[in-house]
């Protein structure tokens, strides 16, 4: 038998059963073409018609939307992003690491669209026998993540050349040393300005040089200014406290 053509239907029908990885394809303008049951899940949508047709800036808050377009842009002019780093935010607000990877989709010679897909950042592979190894190092970026770090002199640390550490950081943690070091910031930083510390003090403690270069920082990564985070969390602590009786349980929705 003949083998035939895998269309975009059949990649829609094939990433609808990965619940982790969010598929998608958009025309010239940035708009939805194509998109799995996961991205319909994760916008709270009934059906995939809600989304087709529809930018980006349609469907999420307005800071990701923005973000999401930019990056559109640029892929469109023919620029490739291959395991991008992201936080993004699901329908309850909560964060989560992806790796996104967009490219454009090309016909006769021109583009006519991108495809791309973004996957849950995966758990770490603990059997792997270097992962004590690169614990002691990520229990030592934990606590000294707002110092200056030299990544050679931490390759040495742990035995390792920095090759060594760079190889055998993405095979366990899935990612580069120095990525795994900036999520490590970003998300002490979520932490601490979910508990309503200054932004000035938390690019402080981040081991950033100002709160303007923090601010860029965290911005590309989350999508929002540091400040937008701290008002989006609060109307998510708002609203589950909405849903709460005084006693703390749960309202009778009868």
């Amino acid at each position: 038998m003949a083998a035939r053509h895998v269309s975009l239907d059949d990649l829609e029908r094939l990433f609808d059963a990965f619940p982790d990885v969010v598929f998608f394809v958009k025309d010239r303008e940035g708009r939805y073409l194509y998109a799995n049951e996961t991205l319909v899940r994760r916008l709270r949508r009934e059906r995939r018609g809600e989304i087709i047709g529809r930018r980006a800036s349609e469907l999420f808050p307005a800071a990701l939307g923005r973000r999401y377009e930019a990056q559109d842009e640029a892929v469109l002019a023919g620029r490739v992003i291959t395991d991008e780093l992201e936080l993004h935010l699901y329908p309850d607000h909560a964060p989560g690491w992806c790796l996104s990877t967009k490219q454009p989709l090309w016909a006769d010679g021109e583009i006519g669209g991108l495809i791309g897909v973004s996957r849950d950042l995966g758990r770490p592979d603990v059997r792997h026998p270097g992962y004590d190894r690169l614990q002691h190092m990520v229990g030592w970026l934990s606590l000294h993540y707002g110092e200056p770090i030299v990544f050679g002199r931490l390759a040495g640390e742990v035995g390792m050349s920095l090759g060594q550490l760079e190889r055998l950081c993405r095979r366990v943690f899935h990612l580069s040393p120095r990525m795994l070091l900036t999520k490590i910031r970003i998300d002490q930083s979520m932490v601490a300005l979910e508990r309503g510390r200054a932004v000035a003090e938390v690019a402080q403690a981040s081991g950033y040089g100002d709160q303007s270069a923090f601010s860029r920082r965290f911005k590309a990564f989350v999508g929002l200014t540091p400040r937008d985070y701290q008002r989006l969390v609060g109307r998510r602590e708002r609203a589950k406290r909405g849903t709460a009786g005084a006693d703390g349980r749960p309202r009778s929705r009868s």
